[in-house]
């Protein structure tokens, strides 16, 4: 039976991932057995083998790795706004236990005589560009972030590439859209106002707004981003020609047209929830952020995503709001 590991696997998108695994499997993939790992769970968390744990202790991280894991997927890392007000704790959590996490797995492998090569899917971001922008990013656009969550995400970027270079693991990186609409509470991420304005309305409670509503960005569901992750999980890297970090699909929309197709779906009552409150340093990290891509390297891989906001609303109501649609 082949074990994957889901380092992460208490947050909400290593959840929507194990869920997935859960009820639809892997294709091609024959009986597995999934291991989460994470700082922490909540009560109602889905999987069988949860440990607590912190890839901080680096100890911690050869332990799994001695396990031999056929597929690793490492979703583990601290958010954006606080990788930024943080410098100190953004570098520590987010470069360099996922280093030595890599380091163990290269012991693995050489114990192995080269027999042992998993496959990890690294969770990267669309942080890792900087502007100026041309109206759609394409695939060979240069990577040059603009804030330290989006260095920290390049330079593991690069150190996917190259241990997958040498062979020591079969490796990819996925430069996921900002995930929305987010199911439970909001988090330190920059980017958590595009879920809030959509999550909190339509649970009956107001939603600041800390940017203006012409703000243009690049989404995905979290249904979509376990399906990436799952993707990633049996694609034929060899059809990636060396080049392992890609730019997933995703949808282009304004905040406005965020706030119009919440409108579409539950009134203008509930759009009345949401609260105009600019932030600054809200304002000043988004701006820097990508706003639309080409991404067709990944399309032509099998990549799926939504095409409009509505359905991304959609796919929330469904899997996180059941029973609890507000009249329009």
């Amino acid at each position: 039976m082949k074990r994957i590991l889901i380092l992460g696997g208490g947050g909400m998108v290593g959840q929507k991932l194990a869920r997935r695994l859960e009820t639809q499997g892997l294709p091609g993939f024959g009986d597995f057995r999934v291991t989460l790992h994470d700082l922490g769970y909540a009560p109602d968390a889905v999987g069988d083998d949860k440990r607590v744990g912190d890839l901080s202790v680096l100890a911690e991280g050869a332990a799994l790795a001695a396990e031999r894991f056929d597929v690793i997927f490492y979703l583990a890392s601290i958010v954006s706004g606080e990788a930024e007000t943080n410098f100190d704790l953004g570098w520590q959590t987010n470069l360099t236990p996922l280093w030595a996490f890599l380091e163990a797995l290269r012991a693995q492998h050489r114990a192995s005589g080269g027999e042992y090569v998993p496959r990890v899917v690294f969770t990267s971001s669309i942080a890792v560009f900087g502007g100026p922008y041309p109206d759609k990013i394409g695939d060979e656009f240069l990577t040059s972030p603009q804030t330290s969550y989006g260095a920290q995400k390049a330079a593991c970027e690069l150190m996917i590439q190259d241990y997958s270079r040498k062979g020591f693991i079969d490796g990819m990186s996925l430069r996921l859209p900002t995930i929305c609409v987010r199911p439970g509470k909001a988090n330190l991420a920059a980017s958590s106002f595009f879920s809030g304005i959509i999550r909190e309305p339509l649970n009956g409670m107001e939603a600041i707004l800390p940017v203006e509503d012409t703000v243009r960005h690049w989404h995905a569901s979290p249904r979509s981003a376990a399906g990436f992750l799952a993707h990633a999980a049996v694609l034929d890297t060899d059809r990636l020609e060396g080049r392992r970090a890609l730019n997933l699909p995703g949808l282009s929309c304004t905040v406005a047209e965020q706030i119009e197709a919440l409108r579409d779906v539950a009134g203008n009552n509930v759009v009345a929830l949401i609260k105009p409150q600019r932030d600054e340093a809200v304002a000043k990290i988004v701006s820097g952020w990508p706003r639309n891509f080409a991404p067709e390297r990944a399309l032509t891989l099998g990549f799926k995503a939504e095409e409009t906001f509505r359905e991304i609303i959609d796919v929330y109501i469904e899997d996180d709001l059941p029973g609890r649609m507000p009249s329009p």
